[in-house]
């Protein structure tokens, strides 16, 4: 069954509508619980280098393979059933894969207690979305926190899968969010993953190259369109990009600070050790939550922005298929 204008339309409004309920079924979830499964069978104790990349190649492909593979069969399955059936269960794989709610819902929870001056809580439930330590975070350290939080995730969570459900469809979208679980789950440079995961953490950085720059372009537009510094995104993300250690997260990240006119990035404790980031943009304006709420309409911009190329490029598709 191919995948239609129409399914990606009704996949993006599904997600503004109703984002991530609790308790629903959800892949990206399964997901994570099928890398807790396959990794606690093939991360051995034989910690050479070459043994931990040998097995983290199996781990990725056996994930990778299972993920895509039960998507491209329950779809099989549901379009032999009834082509409505096949339809629907297209339309709300996409959706799953998407983020644009989501982001906004949990970002907000965190904004609420800081404008109700609960920075406990505000500490507390930003530590449900980052990795960073929050114990010790002032104000302008969570705004901080939240505005790089949303601009990274605008390509992780918009930008990225709309732009593979444009190329390949729900299938293509999956693949993208099993190697950017992966990379989230075992990509970090400890002692446990740092041979395990280097493979994971090398091809989500290869999914992600054209979308990471794809979304600072799209940031920079947005703020034209919002009447905010666009120049000012494309010059901040030419310049600072390239310091950041990953190939991908400073574009996003830089262009919403160039666009936002704040300074994102410096000192951050992660595991009981601290990591100086590189500082992307300018020290100008205050991080504080008027900042905050201007960063999110600047996502939902740059979201509909998105959408209306990924839309284009599958009516392209679609057309040229014939």
């Amino acid at each position: 069954m191919l995948f239609l204008p129409w399914h990606l339309t009704a996949a993006f409004a599904l997600d503004l509508i109703a984002g991530d309920p609790q308790g629903w079924p959800h892949p990206v979830r399964w997901i994570g619980w099928l890398i807790t499964r396959v990794e606690a069978f093939l991360l051995c104790g034989d910690r050479s280098p070459l043994r931990q990349r040998l097995a983290g190649i199996a781990f990725w492909a056996a994930v990778m393979a299972v993920s895509t593979g039960a998507v491209l069969v329950a779809l099989q399955l549901a379009a032999h059933v009834h082509p409505v059936a096949g339809n629907l269960l297209m339309v709300w794989i996409a959706y799953t894969t998407l983020a644009v709610r989501s982001l906004h819902a949990e970002s907000q929870k965190v904004a609420d207690a800081l404008a109700e001056g609960d920075l406990a809580r505000a500490r507390e439930r930003l530590s449900w979305i980052v990795s960073r330590d929050t114990s010790q975070l002032e104000e302008k350290d969570i705004v901080r926190a939240l505005v790089e939080t949303v601009s990274e995730n605008i390509s992780d969570g918009i930008i990225a899968p709309l732009f593979y459900l444009a190329l390949g469809g729900p299938l293509a979208a999956v693949a993208y969010k099993a190697a950017n679980t992966m990379d989230s789950m075992v990509g970090y440079q400890n002692d446990r993953y740092r041979w395990f995961g280097w493979f994971a953490a090398k091809a989500d950085d290869v999914a992600n190259w054209i979308p990471s720059r794809l979304s600072g372009l799209l940031l920079a537009g947005a703020a034209a369109c919002l009447n905010l510094d666009w120049r000012g995104a494309l010059r901040i993300m030419r310049r600072d990009a390239p310091k950041m250690k990953s190939p991908n997260a400073g574009y996003p990240e830089a262009a919403a600070a160039g666009a936002l006119g704040v300074q994102l990035g410096g000192a951050n404790v992660y595991f009981g050790r601290t990591e100086e980031k590189p500082v992307l943009g300018d020290a100008g304006k205050a991080l504080d939550l008027g900042v905050y709420r201007t960063a999110v309409r600047l996502m939902y911009a740059t979201s509909v922005l998105a959408f209306v190329l990924a839309i284009s490029m599958r009516f392209a598709i679609v057309v040229f298929r014939g």
